[in-house]
């Protein structure tokens, strides 16, 4: 059985190869409605209705609450909480009726216990190598600052064991075009992604092409 991703990486063996390519669609999903389902503290209590579903992962004050009301052109749906690492459940969204968005909790705020870090480790692994539904993982950087270490152990993580995934780094705004540049070459470099998406909840830059992608994947399932 899997134990603590965010702390036992090396557990698992690198494969680059185990990811297949995501590719762009034209259309533009188009969201008629987003609603809370519930926050899920065990796995007995996850939604068992078989639909695909979308995780977003990340590490505190990375801005996934942001990127998700952003997404759905929302506001406050997916709250963000004033104290970082606060948030300890999985929160599951169902939108137009047909997939979910699904929360993980943020990782690595130094000043949550570190039996509470360890529990959100273990609660993100069940539920990223168990959920039959899981179609994406939303892997989200802050486009401003290097990958963590936690960040590199999460993304080998997903590709050991085969997870669809795409990385995106969202603050895209506080940069430069150059700044903007550099960063994208640096992530897609140390986390060996073929493409990163460059992510701004204040003016909208990247929001079509995840969706395109999030499209495809949820188009395509299959339970």
């Amino acid at each position: 059985m899997m134990k603590g991703m965010l702390h036992c990486i090396e557990c698992f063996p690198f494969h680059p190869s185990s990811l297949k390519p995501l590719s762009l669609r034209s259309s533009l999903m188009k969201v008629t409605s987003a609603e809370f389902i519930k926050s899920a503290f065990a796995e007995e209590h996850w939604p068992t209705d078989p639909v695909p579903e979308i995780a977003f992962l990340g590490r505190s004050n990375v801005g996934k609450s942001s990127l998700i009301n952003s997404l759905l052109n929302v506001r406050g749906l997916a709250r963000t909480s004033r104290t970082p690492g606060r948030t300890q459940a999985l929160n599951f969204f169902l939108i137009n009726n047909r997939f979910r968005f699904v929360d993980l909790p943020g990782y690595g705020f130094a000043r949550v216990p570190r039996n509470v870090r360890a529990s959100w480790g273990e609660m993100a692994t069940n539920y990223l190598a168990k959920r039959p539904g899981l179609v994406l993982s939303i892997q989200i950087v802050d486009s401003r600052h290097e990958p963590t270490t936690l960040d590199l152990q999460l993304n080998e993580w997903l590709i050991a064991n085969a997870k669809p995934r795409v990385v995106i780094a969202t603050k895209s705004d506080k940069l430069s075009q150059n700044e903007l540049r550099k960063s994208l070459e640096r992530v897609r470099r140390v986390m060996d992604a073929e493409r990163v998406i460059a992510y701004s909840a204040t003016t909208g830059r990247g929001r079509e092409e995840t969706w395109r992608i999030i499209e495809e994947r949820t188009t395509d399932f299959r339970f």
